[in-house]
């Protein structure tokens, strides 16, 4: 059959030359009548309003989409910045398919491979595209393509499932379970530590693929204003609540705050570990089941819920389990805790409210952003077909708002006059404001100064989207921070502020930092250590001679008694006096609150947060902004400090608790220079 994409021609309204006005707004429609798509409505079939307002329609397409099998032979985008301007086009469907590794157990993983790969065959057209995200991923990394064949090796081939794993992967999940074997000590019966790390473990999976999602949501949004649908394969949630038995006491003993002791070395007290590796992991353990016991995951996926529709996208959630009997094993034993005791049994009550809690998580989904679950049935491809041709076939309608440009949330309502017929549209749009296109209409202003006024929401969304590359889930991170120092002769010497950190908090380690030319040539190397019940070690990186601004790549090597790692990080090191980017430190109850250099930038709450740029200003400004670059009323404290070695900085610290999930932007501001940096807020 052959494959295409058709417009209808019937009572199309003649196509405008699009004007340029901020106040066009698009809006994609796909009405059904008793689950199937309505193919023949016309312009005058439809009704459009925005808050309470009716809108005259100006465009009015019909988009109908055939099947487009694997996409061989149709051009592909050669760059990241190709495939994401070739998804601006309105004809174009966008998908994300996501697998939840952390929620799919292995043989469901390979069983509903075939029967993914033939829905994707039938829904992606000609013109759609569609990326694969997993959780551990950032939405910024995902590549959109047309072609199916990628995908299709994933699903066919690789056994991505996680959830029944026998052999750990992830050595947090390890950590967990050294910690709380649930092995009975000497006279008891009974573990006090039992199902502690199973619970941990599964509650942190749960927050990984929270995170990936609200991620892709708020990725989505920006990407473009029409439809996007995202094809969750995962087995449910439960939604954790705060549970105050997670943190009940082990051997009488309470998770500690922090830990104090005396420094052996000068006899004053310390938040320092004194007490060896082993101590130090299980402090860490303890600050972890602290805030994990303390988790809202029902507020967290309202959140979520919230975000795909302010960014147009519609989840369609597939179990591939089907209808199964139980939620788990009676005795869960798969990638949880340790020993033949070690995990509570489930009762059957138990075990059917977890089950319902799932199937009941994903309706929510799909209810809450106009999508469709697969939930509870044996019979998937039938289902996957419905939604192919739920999809196949939709309205572009396009006004202009008579509603104001406030930077606000605009809710939109699509009726349609004829009976029997159900509508889902986007729901609303976040309108610009009036400064921002007066800014966007100015022509390049003359000096630095302005035209970082008016580059700050642009400057804002790069600054996260490097930020991303930090927030990867791997065993060794890197952020790298190049400026100047003043040297003895008062010539300014070039430093690569390197941070590495490492996933293993046990046995600590050793770092090797390589700075090398594009070329490969090496041009310095500084060594550090990553002490014991610590993450984390800040190198600094001199060129014994004068180098010049330009591209160079700091080369990470952690070495541990646990293996091994290594990371590369490209780097630009700025003219003289100028920075790129910023020194991240925070502490707080994970890491005894003591202070520790970042190179992950996820924060949590409870933390305190205080960036660090290279400057030789006197003087320092410091302000929060959303990821859209718009101030916020949360304080940051700026100063200016010098260090021994006549390192200048100029920094900013504030407190995180008042601040929800999400992206957060600092601006720096040392005389003339502002620079932005990015982070992020988990719990």
């Amino acid at each position: 059959m052959a494959a295409g994409l058709t417009l209808a021609a019937q009572d199309q309204l003649p196509q405008p030359t699009f004007r340029t006005e901020a106040n066009y707004v698009r809006v994609d429609v796909y009405p059904t009548r008793d689950g199937a798509p309505v193919t023949d409505l016309t312009a005058a079939d439809f009704e459009v309003v925005e808050d309470k307002v009716p809108q005259k329609v100006e465009q009015f397409e019909h988009v109908f989409i055939r099947s487009a099998g694997t996409g061989e032979g149709r051009r592909e985008p050669n760059t990241v910045a190709e495939s994401r301007g070739a998804i601006q086009d309105s004809r174009a469907r966008v998908f994300v398919l996501f697998l939840d590794s952390k929620h799919v157990e292995l043989g469901a993983s390979r069983q509903i491979g075939q029967t993914m790969v033939d829905a994707l065959n039938r829904l992606i057209g000609p013109d759609d595209y569609v990326a694969t995200m997993m959780p551990g991923m950032s939405a910024r990394d995902i590549t959109f393509t047309r072609r199916t064949t990628s995908i299709e090796n994933v699903l066919k081939r690789d056994w991505w499932g996680g959830r029944d794993r026998v052999i750990f992967d992830d050595p947090v999940e390890t950590q967990y379970a050294d910690c709380y074997p649930g092995i009975p000590a000497p006279g008891q019966i009974t573990a006090s530590d039992r199902g502690i790390a199973q619970e941990m473990i599964l509650r942190r999976r749960e927050q990984q693929t929270l995170d990936a999602l609200e991620d892709l949501a708020v990725f989505l949004r920006g990407v473009r204003e029409e439809r996007k649908a995202v094809l969750a394969i995962t087995d449910g949630w439960l939604l954790y609540g705060p549970n105050s038995d997670l943190i009940r006491p082990i051997d009488n003993a309470r998770p500690p705050n922090s830990v104090v002791g005396v420094d052996p070395r000068s006899g004053k007290l310390t938040t320092r570990d004194t007490q060896g590796p082993a101590a130090a992991g299980n402090q860490i353990c303890e600050r972890d089941r602290l805030a994990l016991s303390q988790i809202d995951d029902e507020s967290r996926f309202r959140t979520i819920v919230d975000e795909a529709n302010r960014a147009n996208v519609s989840f369609y959630p597939i179990d591939p389990r089907g209808v199964v009997v139980f939620d788990q094993d009676i005795v869960p034993a798969a990638g949880v805790g340790l020993g033949p005791n070690a995990n509570p049994t489930v009762t059957p009550v138990r075990d059917q409210a977890q089950m319902t809690a799932r199937v009941t998580s994903l309706r929510r989904l799909a209810e809450g952003t106009d999508g469709a679950a697969v939930v509870s049935t044996n019979n998937i491809g039938p289902a996957l077909r419905r939604i192919a041709d739920d999809l196949s076939s939709y309205y572009l309608l396009g006004y202009y708002s008579t509603g104001k440009l406030d930077g606000r949330f605009h809710a939109i309502t699509v009726r349609v006059k004829r009976p029997g017929v159900s509508v889902r549209a986007r729901r609303g749009y976040q309108a610009p404001r009036p400064d921002d296109l007066a800014k966007a209409a100015l022509p390049p202003p003359a000096s630095a100064a302005s035209s970082a006024d008016t580059a700050i929401a642009a400057a804002a969304s790069s600054s996260i989207a490097k930020m991303t590359v930090s927030v990867r889930d791997l065993p060794l991170r890197v952020h790298v921070t190049a400026g100047w120092r003043a040297g003895a002769d008062g010539r300014p010497v070039a430093v690569f502020w390197t941070v590495g950190e490492v996933v293993d908090r046990l046995p600590g380690s050793e770092l090797e930092a390589v700075l090398t030319t594009g070329a490969g040539e090496i041009v310095a190397t500084a060594r550090g250590r990553i002490v014991p019940g610590t993450t984390s070690a800040l190198v600094a990186v001199v060129p014994s001679q004068s180098v010049e601004p330009g591209d160079y790549v700091v080369r990470v090597r952690s070495q541990s008694p646990g293996g091994t790692e290594t990371l590369s990080m490209p780097v630009t090191l700025p003219p003289a006096s100028q920075s790129s980017g910023a020194v991240f430190i925070h502490r707080g109850p994970l890491t005894g609150n003591k202070e520790m250099p970042a190179a992950d930038l996820r924060f949590r709450r409870s933390d305190r947060l205080r960036v660090e740029v290279p400057s030789a200003a006197d003087a320092a400004g410091a302000r929060l902004l959303d990821r859209t670059g718009k101030p916020l009323a949360v304080p940051v404290v700026a100063a200016t400090r010098t260090d021994v070695d006549g390192t200048r900085w100029a920094t900013g610290e504030l407190a995180l608790a008042p601040l929800g999930a999400g992206d957060y932007v600092i601006e720096m501001s040392a005389g003339a220079t502002r620079t932005l940096v990015a982070f992020r807020v988990v719990l």
